[in-house]
């Protein structure tokens, strides 16, 4: 179990590091919500959740965060 939440918490640093990529509202919009669907599933995944609700819950909260954090 431990182990499980180590590799989370690398994935979802490594995957906050690449957050910033995309210039416009509409790249930052999609890389955002594919990193946030990806952490979304990894994240279920290791808390015993269904992985398919946790990417599209964590997909559409990286999108809107990537949309309204563009330059």
């Amino acid at each position: 179990m431990q182990h499980r939440i180590i590799l989370g918490t690398l994935l979802a640093g490594m995957l906050l590091g690449l957050a910033a990529c995309g210039e416009d509202p509409g790249t930052r919009a999609v890389t955002g919500g594919l990193l946030g669907a990806g952490a979304g599933a990894g994240v279920a995944a290791v808390t015993h959740g269904k992985p398919a609700t946790g990417a599209l819950i964590g997909g559409g909260i990286g999108a809107v965060g990537g949309a309204l954090t563009a330059r």
